[in-house]
This record gives structure tokens, C-alpha cells and sequence, in this order.
């Protein structure tokens, strides 16, 4: 066992299970709070008007959340990037319909919707 772990005056085993009950309480906590965040977003979606041209499943004037989940699986972009791109707007990402800039969403919420998107949005 790597010296840095051992707590001195507990035996080997009971290290562990304190261990082991450490980690599954933050997974615990992790998967209680991911709801919460994929909640969050989706009522920023909401109060942005992002409704308005996408949606969950379906592509309707832009192209769905899921469908830019997909493209931007795996690859390297931040949410820092997708953030600073939604509130630029732009055109030829997803075809010929521009996406208008939308500078009125705060930084904070901006990257909150696009680590929401690039997390697949669900």
C-alpha cells in the first residue's frame, strides 16, 4: 500500500473500507448533482428562447441538442469555445441558416448551456 495512504493507528483493512465509503459517497454525490446541472441547463435553454429554433430530438430551424451533443463527441473543443460560438452566432457549421449571435446571454450561463451540450445534453 502506497505510504501516503496509510492513516496512522488504523489497521490495513479498515483503511480501505473507509477508503471504499469515501469514493462511493462522492459518486453518490456526483450522480445526485448531474440532474440538477442537465435541469439547470434545460431551463436556461428555455429562458434564452434556444426552444425557439432547437430541439431535443429534432432538427427545426437549427439542428437538434442531440445532434450537437453527437458532433461535438470526442473532440477537443471547450466549453469555453462552444460558449464564446453561441454568443457570437455564425453561419456554415450546420448548413446555410445563420445562427444569430446571442450577446445577451451571460458568459456564465453561455458556458454552462455548452458544457451541458458537449456532456450529450441529456
Amino acid at each position: 500500500m502506497n505510504q501516503y495512504l496509510k492513516l496512522p493507528g488504523v489497521p490495513h483493512l479498515a483503511h480501505r473500507a473507509m477508503l471504499a465509503t469515501l469514493v462511493l459517497s462522492l459518486g453518490t454525490l456526483a450522480s445526485a448533482l448531474w440532474p440538477a446541472q442537465a435541469a439547470a441547463s434545460q431551463a436556461l435553454v428555455q429562458r434564452y428562447a434556444c426552444v425557439g429554433c432547437h430541439q431535443a430530438n429534432a432538427q427545426v430551424v437549427g439542428p437538434s441538442w442531440k445532434g450537437i451533443a453527437q458532433k461535438y463527441a470526442g473532440s477537443d473543443t471547450t466549453a469555453e469555445q462552444l460558449a464564446a460560438s453561441i454568443k457570437a452566432g455564425g453561419t456554415g457549421k450546420w448548413g446555410p441558416m445563420p445562427m444569430p449571435a446571442q450577446a445577451q446571454v451571460p458568459d456564465a450561463d453561455a458556458k454552462s448551456i455548452a458544457q451541458w451540450l458537449l456532456d450529450g445534453a441529456h
